[in-house]
């Protein structure tokens, strides 16, 4: 399993495929085994890097907190040495903030992008009733094994990952709708129809895009990419391999030009 060594730690990452770079993103308390119902299919037509963010999955934590900052400056590297310079990438809940502060950071990386569950302001989220401890608990129940089973840190670390997750979603992502407004590629942003992030602050996100296109996934959850894998995985295909439709009554796009 390769490991690409950076001056602030190394991050595992995994390959498969052939074709346009597509890098996966994941979300909290998870790893890229969140995607594994997504690269199969996604790598018949595009090489797809799946990494682990640093304290997930593979990857190892390092000292002091969480940041979109330092996760994104991880992928930016991982993009130039492995991806070949540029890539379409996806992330999916923090690994959409990830995605969304590298393409603003970094735009001549990214290609095309890919939100799902993401958001741009932080404040849209919906308060869950329920403390940091509280949550941290439930992920640990939930999800502790998992991590263990393959980080490096061993399961009992688990639950500082955890926090530093909860804290980094309390913080983090903060931009405004110009800041997305100045996002020059094309852009998807997929939401479950019972999502964390409220569909209005979703199409609020898609309205700000230059070039954006939103998809609501009926019937999912949070979890849509595994709950409805392949549906999920058509309207991503979709939109990496064909073009913007001339469309017929546009109302907050520029009209596509006809072929």
């Amino acid at each position: 399993m390769p490991y690409l060594d950076l001056e602030q730690g190394s991050i595992w990452y995994e390959e498969q495929g052939s074709g346009d770079p597509l890098v996966l993103l994941h979300g909290g308390a998870v790893d890229s085994r969140f995607f594994e119902h997504n690269v199969g299919p996604l790598s018949k037509q595009f090489r797809v890097v799946a990494t682990d963010l640093w304290g997930h999955g593979r990857t190892a934590d390092r000292e002091g907190p969480f940041s979109l900052a330092s996760f994104s400056a991880d992928v930016a590297a991982l993009i130039e040495a492995v991806a070949g310079g540029s890539a379409h990438v996806l992330g999916h809940s923090i690994g959409a903030a990830v995605a969304l502060d590298l393409t603003i950071r970094r735009p001549e990386l990214v290609r095309q992008l890919i939100q799902i569950s993401g958001g741009f302001d932080i404040d849209a989220d919906p308060p869950t009733g329920l403390d940091i401890d509280q949550m941290v608990e439930g992920t640990v129940t939930f999800l502790g094994s998992s991590y263990g089973a393959v980080s490096p840190d061993g399961e009992e670390h688990f639950a500082i990952v955890t926090r530093k997750d909860f804290e980094l979603t309390s913080r983090e992502p903060k931009f405004t709708t110009e800041q997305i407004s100045t996002i020059t590629q094309r852009t998807l942003v997929m939401v479950a129809d019972d999502d964390i992030t409220p569909i209005s602050h979703q199409i609020d996100f898609f309205r700000a895009l230059p070039k954006g296109e939103l998809a609501v996934v009926p019937g999912t959850s949070h979890f849509l990419l595994q709950e409805k894998a392949a549906l999920c995985n058509a309207i991503i295909l979709d939109f990496l391999t064909n073009e913007p439709v001339p469309t017929v009554a546009p109302i907050h796009r520029a009209p596509a030009a006809a072929s």
